[in-house]
C-alpha cells in the first residue's frame, strides 16, 4: 500500500480505533468517523486533533473519495451498513486489529518502524502506557497506539517523527462474528511483552489452552533476532519461553527470573520498589502510581526499554513521570462529604483482586466500598467462582447488574443475583443494586466522609454514573 489520503473509521469513538484516527490524522491523512452519540472516555482526545464523529451509522457517510474503512468488532463489525457500503463501492475495508499491524508495518502511513508490541490478560494498557512515557521522556518520539482515552496530559495515540511504532496488543478476536483470528496476530513485532496470561474472553476461547494456543502462536512471530520479555511468575508465559528460538527475558517476584523484584513499599500515591538483573543491583524505582502490580509494570517496561537501547538511570527517571492512565486506578476526586473516589477498567477477577489489594495498601484505615458491575454473561458464569473470591479486601460490596455485549445473548443462568448470593457466603457485606443510577442514589444517602474510598470497576458504563456524584 502506499500512503492513503483519506480513511473513515467505523464505531470512531471505540479505544482501539481511536488511537488508530488520531496516528493517521497525525500522519497527514484526511479522516472521517462515525459512532453513537453516547459519551465515550476518548471523546475529548477525538476534539484535540480536530475530529468530529458523524453520529449514526449511514450509508450515506461512505464518500466515493474514502480509500480505506477501518470498523470496529462492534456495531454490527462486517455487517454494520457503512462496511456494507464501503464493499458495495470497492472500497477496502479492514478491522481496527489488521489496521494495527498495518499501521506497525508503516505501508498505510508511508513510513518503516521497529515494532514493540505489549500483550497480557492484565496490565498491557498501563505497561505500553509507561513504556510510551520512557521513550517519549527520552526523545525518541515514538508512534504509539494505546487503549485508553489518554494517559497524564498524552492522547492515546500519535505519529512520531522517531522509528519505533509501540501498541498494545490484545488478544480478543478480530471480528466476533465472521473472524475469530486474534487481533495481535496481525502484528509482528521486533520486540514483545507478555505480562500474563489467564483465562478470559470464554465467548472465543472456552478453556486456558485455547488462550495459551495464540499468545504462542503471537510469541512464534517475533523474529529470531527479536526478543520477547515476559513474566516469569507466570506458569503460561513461562512455559511458552521455553519453547521460544528468539531471545528471551523474564521478570518478576520470583529468584529464578533474570530480573527480580527485591521488595515494594507504597506510601500514599507512590510506589517504591528495588530490583537486581544477574546479581547487578538496579537500585531503587519511584513511581506516582500505586500497587505491587504496578512495579510488576514498570519492571517489565524497564526490560523492554533496556532491550531498545537506553541507559537504566534516564529509564528511571521517566518511570518517575508517569502518573496513570484513564481508568486504570483513576483518582476521580473527593466528594463533598468527603470520601475518596477512583475509577477503573477492572473486569476481570485477578484485576478486581489487586485494584483492592493497592486501595488498601493505599488507604489501610479507610473503609473501602467496591462497586462492581459485571461485563459479559460468558465471563460472569465462566469465572463465576473466582469473581466470589475476588472481594476479600473490600469492607461493602455493591453489585449492579450486567453489562452486557451486543455480541452474546441473554443467558437467563447467570445474573448479577446469583453472583450476590455466592458472595454472600463469604463477604456478608455485598448488595445487589440493579442500576448505576440506584447506586448513586443510595451513596448520596450515606454521607461518606473522608474515611471513606469508593471504587467503581468494570469495563461497562458504570464510570457514567461517578459524574452523577457531587464533588468538591
Amino acid at each position: 500500500m502506499e500512503k492513503l489520503h483519506k480513511i473513515h473509521f467505523v464505531g470512531i469513538k471505540g479505544v482501539g480505533m481511536t488511537p488508530l484516527a488520531i496516528i493517521a490524522k497525525e500522519a497527514g491523512v484526511e479522516v472521517s468517523g462515525s459512532d453513537v452519540e453516547e459519551t465515550f472516555i476518548t471523546d475529548a482526545a477525538l476534539g484535540k486533533v480536530g475530529i468530529t464523529p458523524q453520529i449514526g451509522f449511514d450509508p450515506a457517510h461512505i464518500q466515493d473519495d474514502i480509500q480505506l474503512v477501518i470498523t470496529t468488532g462492534a456495531h454490527g463489525g462486517y455487517e454494520n451498513v457503512e462496511v456494507i457500503k464501503a464493499r458495495e463501492l470497492s472500497i477496502p475495508v479492514i478491522t481496527a486489529g489488521e489496521a494495527v499491524g498495518e499501521f506497525m508495518k508503516g505501508d498505510i502511513l508511508g513510513k518503516r518502524f521497529t515494532g514493540i508490541s505489549i500483550a497480557g490478560s492484565h496490565g498491557k494498557t498501563t505497561t505500553t502506557a509507561m513504556l510510551t512515557t520512557i521513550f517519549k521522556e527520552n526523545n525518541l518520539d515514538p508512534s504509539y497506539l494505546i487503549g485508553t482515552g489518554s494517559f497524564g496530559k498524552n492522547l492515546p495515540g500519535h505519529f512520531g517523527k522517531g522509528s519505533y511504532f509501540i501498541a498494545e496488543a490484545d488478544e480478543y478476536a478480530t471480528e466476533p462474528k465472521h473472524n475469530h483470528k486474534a487481533r495481535f496476530l496481525w502484528q509482528h513485532p521486533t520486540l514483545a511483552m507478555f505480562t500474563n496470561i489467564e483465562h478470559d474472553h470464554p465467548d472465543i476461547y472456552p478453556t486456558v489452552e485455547s488462550i495459551v494456543k495464540v499468545f504462542e502462536e503471537f510469541a512464534l512471530q517475533i523474529p529470531s533476532n527479536g526478543v520477547l520479555v515476559g513474566n516469569g511468575d507466570n506458569k503460561y508465559v513461562s512455559d511458552i519461553f521455553q519453547r521460544m528460538s528468539c531471545r528471551t527475558n523474564t521478570f518478576g517476584l520470583s529468584p529464578k527470573n533474570d530480573y527480580v523484584i527485591d521488595r515494594v513499599h507504597v506510601s500514599g500515591n507512590q510506589t517504591f520498589f528495588r530490583a537486581h538483573a544477574k546479581e547487578i543491583d538496579l537500585g531503587e524505582f519511584r513511581l506516582s502510581v500505586t500497587g505491587e502490580h504496578n512495579a510488576l509494570n514498570a519492571l517489565g517496561a524497564t526490560v523492554l526499554a533496556l532491550e531498545a537501547g537506553l541507559p537504566l538511570e534516564k529509564i528511571k527517571t521517566a518511570l518517575a513521570t508517569y502518573s496513570g492512565s484513564k481508568r486504570r486506578l483513576e483518582y476521580r476526586g473527593q466528594l463533598i462529604t468527603g470520601a475518596h473516589v477512583f475509577d477503573d477498567y477492572a473486569h476481570h477477577p485477578t484485576e478486581i483482586k489487586v485494584t483492592l489489594k493497592s486501595l488498601r495498601q493505599r488507604f489501610p484505615q479507610s473503609t473501602l466500598i467496591a462497586v462492581f458491575q459485571p461485563h459479559t454473561y460468558t465471563r460472569t458464569k465462566t469465572l463465576l467462582d473466582e469473581f466470589v473470591k475476588a472481594f476479600d479486601d473490600a469492607h461493602n460490596v455493591i453489585i449492579t447488574d450486567i453489562f452486557a455485549s451486543a455480541r452474546e445473548a441473554k443467558d437467563e443462568t447467570i445474573s448479577s443475583q446469583l453472583l450476590v448470593q455466592k458472595l454472600a457466603t463469604r463477604h456478608p457485606a455485598c448488595l445487589y443494586i440493579p442500576t448505576p443510577a440506584n447506586v448513586i442514589e443510595l451513596l448520596g444517602k450515606e454521607r461518606l466522609n473522608d474515611n471513606v474510598v469508593v471504587v467503581f470497576m468494570g469495563a461497562g458504563d458504570i464510570y457514567h454514573a461517578i459524574d452523577l456524584l457531587s464533588f468538591k
